[in-house]
């Protein structure tokens, strides 16, 4: 069904095209904040293009989500279906590594952003914990048409060569203010709340103060110049614990009124009441009349090392009319920088590949630390290698690639070699000891960190800011310590990496490098891998010159994605080339004995063609594998209704019954793999029926531009669990008679 309202254009590319649609979703069903990510082409990590209701800082780890990561959101995508969360026990219990990092009380959807025929992001809603725990009918249909209306508006903006990209921060939305107050209206309301007896201060989402009446002030101690602006744990230090960082996201999280009690030192307990809504914080402020003991500890002024400062982690603070104060050196806040490395402790531990342990490691521990740059770095046969970067230019990592380990002249090479971490707080420090490296990195402070696991050296990281830095013992402490599960994860990563690359490489040696040349047939074959991390599969085709004039034909799937399924599936080619020539029925039950004798505990799809070119025929044998589809000279297609017969393997007495079918010059008969058309969610027949549409659509082109056009269409419903593999026969006129040699002059 179409969507009543037509896409507009796509002026404007960019995720700001969305921002109707977005906030439209989150209004009309009462959510109380809302992210949309985009997929680029060709990529299977979603990134966050569109951010309301929260700050940014508390939803970092997650602005970059891979397919494959057990995220909501990356399932809801993958899986073209609504994922519903009904609360902080639901997502505890399906969802551990976001719960561990968000343990607040809320409810959340996410939603695929798509069409009939591509998927192209998704949404994720919130709520508070009092919303109810199932969805209305009302709130899945005002989900479903969202999502659907920016598909539809992406896909337009694709057509016309403008695709809308993710830029590289979140576009930050805010609510509209229902009420702007005039001049003597804002007056009036400061007045009130100065009559009152406690102290009033109002934040906004990002923590930041931007109210606070004399009464409040005298309380926390500070003037009112100095609190505007500022993140209140930033500006006062006895406030610098992550407990109460915690209550302030508890509270926009969550959307509930929660309070806390500190103590101001030496002797003054203050309490904390905190009123959220979506515009921001409110916040009450009295003396305790006497000390809670559940408060969190309170922490001394200067506990926890470092400087303090009056703007957030990597933030800059603003005066209260937003003009921008001078920025001091940021230090991870305490609930900041602990969410982080809690999900990067949980992350590590699902990398797979080193690459993917640079990304993760550096979604986490840049913001975490307020750092501008991280390099890692892998030993290799005496010298450490760059295995990826974030934040410097490939010519910097060219300068530092393939340096020797027996060197001192790299802080990154003596660190590995002494196990002994290093920190630099500015270019004239690291200038004395490592003359001229200061000037190549382009950064202001530098960490550099062994990566040692089980006592074995594998490599090194670096973690650098744009400015100086102080590294305090705690920060020392921490950065240590991750290290040693980065070197673990790595250590994991390469051997993945090492198993993955001999994987690939057999399944590759067991497919055809090239197809045979058969005179009067257009043939064309593609075949792409599943996802990074789901190993090498049994997908396979083949093509077998029989005579000047016929050929056959062979498509399979061996069941399971590993060693043993592409070795069985090299054992089911040689078994078809040893029987091709016979009636296909003959085949697969020849092919079918042999498996059935070797019993690899794996079964095998497969489906033969015997192609005759003089009398334009072919005939088919299936063994439980999808059903080919014809398209016609004329261009109509069909879904051939084969037999399907038993799958290789199971039954050695099974009988494969042939069919032949009319294949005219002009004619396309198409052999493929379900990773082309199977999507979690859709009736296969459907998406089979689709893929024929596209076949029919496609127009006469060359069969290797039909084959990519049919992959580019079909393989872009949802990212592929699986291998694909795609074969295409066409006969053209002249063919089936040999040559006549040219008469004698």
């Amino acid at each position: 069904m179409r969507d009543p309202v037509a896409p507009g254009p796509a002026a404007g590319s960019g995720p700001r095209l969305l921002d109707p649609v977005f906030t439209q979703v989150v209004r009309d069903t009462g959510a109380s904040g809302g992210m949309l990510y985009l997929l680029p082409p060709g990529e299977r990590t979603l990134r966050l293009a569109v951010l309301l209701g929260a700050p940014p800082e508390i939803v970092t780890p997650w602005v970059r989500v891979s397919l494959d990561a057990p995220i909501p959101v990356a399932d809801a995508v993958r899986e073209r279906r609504l994922v519903w969360l009904g609360g902080r026990e639901e997502m505890a219990r399906r969802y551990p590594r976001p719960a561990l990092v968000l343990p607040y009380s809320f409810v959340m959807a996410a939603a695929p952003v798509s069409t009939d025929v591509a998927v192209w992001g998704g949404l994720v809603l919130m709520w508070p914990g009092s919303h109810p725990s199932r969805p209305s009918p009302h709130e899945r249909g005002l989900i479903s048409a969202a999502c659907r209306r920016m598909g539809l508006l992406l896909g337009h903006a694709a057509g016309t060569g403008r695709p809308v990209l993710p830029g590289p921060q979140p576009h930050v939305l805010t609510r509209p203010r229902a009420h702007t107050p005039g001049r003597g209206e804002a007056l009036a309301a400061a007045d009130f709340a100065e009559r009152l007896p406690e102290g009033c201060c109002s934040l906004r989402l990002d923590g930041r103060i931007t109210f606070v009446d004399s009464t409040a002030a005298q309380l926390l101690g500070a003037d009112v110049d100095e609190l505007l602006g500022a993140l209140p744990w930033r500006v006062l230090p006895w406030l610098h614990d992550p407990a109460f960082e915690d209550r302030y996201r508890d509270a926009v999280i969550g959307r509930r009124p929660t309070s806390f009690t500190a103590l101001r030192p030496p002797d003054h307990w203050l309490s904390f009441q905190l009123y959220p809504d979506a515009t921001g914080i409110s916040i009450r402020i009295l003396p305790a009349l006497e000390h809670v003991e559940e408060a969190p500890p309170p922490r001394e002024p200067g506990d926890g090392g470092g400087t303090e400062d009056a703007g957030g982690a990597g933030g800059v603070a603003e005066d209260a009319g937003g003009t921008p104060r001078s920025p001091a050196p940021a230090t991870p806040s305490g609930v900041t920088a602990l969410y982080h490395l809690m999900h990067l402790a949980a992350t590590l531990t699902e990398a797979v590949g080193a690459r993917d342990v640079v990304d993760r490691a550096a979604d986490q521990l840049l913001p975490a630390f307020g750092a501008e740059g991280i390099m890692l770095f892998v030993a290799e046969h005496g010298r450490l290698r760059v295995v990826g970067h974030r934040g410097y230019g490939s010519e910097v990592a060219d300068h530092f690639d393939g340096m020797r380990l027996t060197t001192g002249e790299s802080p990154a090479a003596r660190a590995l070699n002494t196990g002994v971490p290093a920190f630099f707080d500015s270019p004239g420090e690291l200038e004395r000891s490592y003359p001229g490296l200061a000037a190549w990195t382009g950064k202001g402070a530098w960490a550099f960190l062994p990566l040692i696991a089980s006592g074995r050296p594998v490599g090194s990281l670096v973690l650098s800011h744009a400015g100086p830095h102080a590294f305090a013992p705690d920060e020392r402490a921490a950065l240590t310590s991750i290290a040693g599960l980065i070197a673990q994860a790595l250590d994991r990563a390469r051997l993945f990496d090492v198993k993955d690359q001999l994987a690939h490489r057999l399944q590759a040696g067991l497919l055809p490098h090239t197809l045979p040349q058969v005179p009067g047939l257009d043939v064309a074959s593609r075949y792409l891998p599943a996802g990074r991390g789901m190993g090498v599969g049994g997908d396979f085709y083949d093509l077998i010159r029989l005579g000047p004039a016929s050929a056959g034909a062979a498509i399979g799937d061996v069941q399971g994605h590993n060693v043993t399924a592409a070795a069985l599936m090299g054992q089911v080619r040689t078994a078809v080339h040893a029987t091709a020539g016979a009636p296909p029925g003959e085949v697969l039950s020849r092919t079918n004995r042999l498996l059935t004798d070797l019993d690899p505990g794996l079964f095998t799809s497969c489906l033969y063609a015997h192609v005759d070119l003089a009398r334009h025929t072919a005939r088919l044998a299936s063994a439980g594998h999808l059903p080919p589809v014809l398209r016609h000279p004329d261009g109509h297609t069909e879904v051939l209704d084969l037999p399907p017969g038993l799958l290789l393997g199971i039954d050695p007495t099974a009988d494969y019954p042939t069919t032949e079918i009319a294949l005219p010059p002009g004619a396309v008969l198409a052999l493929y793999t379900d990773g082309l058309v199977e999507v979690p969610g859709t009736d296969l027949e459907d998406s089979i029926a689709e893929f024929a549409g596209h076949l029919e659509h496609a127009g006469h082109q060359h069969m290797r531009a039909l084959a990519d056009t049919l992959l580019r269409r079909a393989g872009r419903p949802a990212p592929r669990a699986d291998d694909t593999a795609l074969l295409l026969l066409s006969p053209h006129h002249g063919t089936g008679r040999p040559r006549r040699p040219p008469a004698p002059r």
